[in-house]
């Protein structure tokens, strides 16, 4: 009993967890802020995406998906194709927001801790 409780706090099983929890904090949060204060994210939302949806559903679209993706991580399920899903969205929202470098350069550290815990995640449940 004590070698299992010790066993969970190896770097073989903190690490993906650090990385699961700091991820769906991040998506959280960006979900919880855009759908509180709207105003202050829809500028983050491709012109192209806004000009065939409304940028007010489209962002409680995908303040869902962001939840979605929190839940997710924090669950352990699937980890492996969730966290490159992450990566994927970060690394988009990073692209699709390079006039606004100073600020969506984060995005780009985050993708690369997606990455790192798809690689890292040796099964799936």
């Amino acid at each position: 009993m004590k070698q299992q409780f010790s066993d969970l706090f190896t770097n073989k099983h903190l690490t993906p967890l650090l990385l699961r929890i700091g991820l769906a904090t991040m998506f959280f949060y960006a979900a919880i802020s855009s759908t509180l204060d709207p105003r202050e994210w829809v500028g983050y939302l491709p012109s192209f995406m806004t000009n065939i949806v409304d940028a007010h559903v489209l962002l409680k679209v995908f303040s869902i998906y962001e939840l979605a993706l929190g839940v997710l991580l924090l669950s352990g399920l699937l980890v492996r194709y969730v966290s490159l899903l992450a990566a994927a969205t970060l690394l988009g929202i990073a692209a699709f927001n390079l006039s606004l470098f100073a600020i969506s350069f984060r995005d780009i550290g985050l993708a690369f801790a997606a990455l790192a815990l798809a690689f890292s995640s040796t099964s799936d449940k």
